[in-house]
């Protein structure tokens, strides 16, 4: 005789009910039919039922009974593990899911410019990662257009950087951090730190430069600068708006850069590149946190922007950071 066979959906077809892998742990547990229904606040008819109605559907007997209580056969035994995993599986989703309501962990995705990225975003995710391991958080950085297209097509949950002229400001939630200090950079050996005096815009229209594409807001501020001292725009110009190319071109030729300041002091301490000692501080508007106003965070969104925002109001109030310890002043801050 060929033996039956169960269908994929034979749990549905059998009515299969969480209360029944609640039996089936129990009743491994305490091998009685009495004592398992009493631990489920059952009555002993209704636990009888309820096994005795599944046996029935599924056309086999899952547990033999006897004078001294009940024992799971082999097909009761595969019932037993299978239940104990699903509940297992149950109740770590529960865990789960209060990781997830208290922001401590769940997939969060910001972008930001560059100088927020060093002086904010990589203190923060250091903090985060020891508090909250479960949490993933995936960094991008990039331009304020593309971060900001990317945040109003809900591909980010925050940004940090510019809202550009073309999108709603209404649509956003902002709050400003700060503005950017910029600098030069070069090598160590370039030429032009021969002239031994603070350098003016005159004297860098013939080097060659690495500078974003026209139109990014570093680019405009180089050319603005320039324009406003009567200078001639840097016509010698490689295109690069990647800070790694930027760094390797300038370590290996006599080319100049323009970098923020705060991701300068990265670069320039322990390398062969140095901030140019130009005539005047400059720096370009300031950036702030954005996020789109009808969008919901997510719980672990939430616990990062918290962050952030409570370590751009320390940086705007010139306080330190709780979680680093007191460092000596690299030469680039002194």
């Amino acid at each position: 005789m060929t033996p039956p066979r169960f269908p994929p959906n034979w749990f549905q077809k059998a009515r299969l009910k969480l209360r029944h892998l609640q039996l089936f742990a129990a009743l491994d547990e305490h091998r009685n039919l009495h004592r398992a229904a009493a631990s489920l606040t059952m009555s002993q008819p209704a636990a009888s039922k309820l096994l005795g109605d599944l046996e029935e559907t599924l056309g086999i007997e899952l547990f033999d009974r006897h004078g001294r209580g009940i024992e799971p056969n082999w097909y009761g035994s595969l019932m037993i593990r299978h239940a104990r995993m699903i509940l297992s599986e149950l109740q770590e989703t529960g865990e789960e899911l209060n990781a997830l309501l208290a922001g401590h962990s769940g997939r969060v995705s910001i972008g930001t410019v560059m100088a927020p990225a060093v002086e904010l975003v990589v203190p923060v995710i250091s903090s985060l990662t020891r508090e909250h391991p479960g949490l993933k958080i995936a960094v991008a950085v990039e331009t304020s257009d593309v971060l900001a297209e990317r945040v109003h097509q809900g591909v980010m949950d925050f940004a940090i950087g510019r809202l550009p002229g073309h999108f709603d400001p209404t649509a956003f939630e902002y709050q400003e951090i700060s503005s950017e200090e910029l600098c030069f950079i070069c090598h160590d050996r370039n030429p032009l730190l021969a002239l031994g005096r603070p350098l003016l815009a005159a004297d860098l229209s013939d080097a060659t430069w690495i500078l974003q594409p026209v139109g990014t807001l570093l680019r405009d501020r180089v050319e603005a600068l320039f324009r406003a001292e009567g200078a001639r725009l840097p016509h010698r110009v490689i295109e690069s708006a990647s800070p790694v190319i930027s760094m390797a071109m300038v370590a290996e030729t006599d080319s100049i850069t323009v970098f923020a300041h705060a991701l300068a002091r990265v670069f320039t301490p322990s390398g062969c590149c140095v901030v140019m000692p130009f005539h005047k501080r400059f720096s370009v508007e300031p950036y702030g946190i954005f996020w789109l106003k009808d969008r919901p965070l997510s719980p672990g969104a939430r616990t990062v922007l918290s962050a952030v925002r409570a370590a751009s109001e320390r940086k705007m109030r010139g306080l330190p950071d709780p979680t680093t310890a007191t460092a000596a002043p690299t030469p680039a801050d002194t």
